[in-house]
């Protein structure tokens, strides 16, 4: 597959929101009742951020980021990060050629459009901090020599909620460079009727060329859609919002750390990404408050104390919403 092929037709930002528009069609062939995930991610995608799925297992998180790559036509790869995963077997290294006599370099799954980082807990730092340069620079470095990734590169990385033994939390350094933590929860029960009913029917979630799956949008419709979301316009007034929102935390009783200046940016990001989507070329406060749980949600932490009266972040962010004022 071609991950440059471009299947839009103008690349124009009209053609190119339809496209994006028809994503949620096209990954409802395969995926049931996760709007707000895919939402998500293809927010991340205009922003050219990156996405950690927090599901229990069997919630089609794998599902979903493959339905996406098929729905873009983007190369997708998975890694199963285990406790003896090297960080090598994520970027690449070199490889002795006895032909030649010299060392060549054999890309890891890194080099793709979408990386799967599936249950990325469960690999020691050592591994996990092997993800940071590409995340950030969009590069690997191996022996000296920075290697380019493909265009677009995004990182969708997976981790269980409620299995704590056998894993390495990801430090606060690694969960910053996350633009997004998406919540996959368990469906409803009409939805979950519906996967049932899909499978009883010959559904095979492993061929999605079979399930009708097909690209609706390309690399050119990608392109025109962030140069649209680039020229979305941003008033004074909702960058004094996304400021306040972010100060608040550092001032919350409930943590210990809040959002940095990165989280603020990357709040304005996402509320502009949703604002061009939902047809407007203007960000409003709702915007900025339909993205502040995913986009804020893992770079705060709680005091300890609090964590134990059953407070949680999106309950702090949710409290911090209704407390800060809201430009008119």
């Amino acid at each position: 597959m071609d991950p440059t092929t471009d299947t839009g037709p103008t690349g124009d930002p009209r053609s190119a929101r339809a496209s994006l528009e028809a994503l949620r069609a096209e990954i409802s062939k395969a995926v049931v009742g996760q709007d707000p995930a895919v939402t998500g991610l293809v927010v991340a995608l205009l922003c050219r951020g990156h996405v950690l799925l927090e599901g229990v297992p069997g919630v089609a998180k794998t599902l979903l980021v493959r339905a996406l790559a098929a729905s873009l036509e983007l190369e997708t790869k998975r890694v199963q990060f285990t406790p003896d995963l090297m960080p090598s077997d994520v970027t690449g290294s070199l490889v002795y050629d006895t032909r030649t006599t010299e060392f060549s370099f054999q890309p890891g799954p890194v080099f793709t459009n979408l990386l799967l980082a599936d249950e990325i807990n469960r690999t020691p730092p050592k591994t996990q901090s092997s993800l940071l340069e590409a995340m950030e620079e969009r590069q690997v470095t191996v022996d000296g020599t920075p290697r380019p990734l493909p265009e677009p590169f995004l990182v969708a990385a997976t981790q269980n909620p409620v299995e704590y033994e056998g894993t390495y939390p990801l430090p606060e350094a690694q969960l910053d460079r996350f633009l997004l933590k998406l919540t996959v929860p368990l469906p409803s029960r009409q939805d979950e009727i519906d996967v049932l009913t899909r499978h009883a029917e010959g559904f095979n979630p492993r061929d999605l060329r079979a399930a009708g799956v097909r690209p609706v949008a390309g690399a050119a419709d990608l392109e025109a859609a962030r140069a649209a979301v680039a020229k979305t316009s941003i008033s004074p007034e909702i960058t004094a919002y996304v400021v306040d929102i972010c100060r608040a935390t550092r001032e919350s009783p409930s943590l210990t750390l809040g959002v940095s200046p990165r989280g603020a940016t990357a709040l304005l990001s996402t509320a502009r990404a949703w604002a061009w989507l939902t047809g407007r070329d203007y960000v409003i406060p709702d915007d900025v408050k339909a993205l502040s749980l995913p986009t804020l949600r893992h770079r705060i932490q709680l005091r300890p104390e609090a964590e134990m009266e059953g407070v949680t972040p999106d309950s702090v962010i949710n409290a911090i919403l209704a407390h800060v004022p809201v430009p008119r």
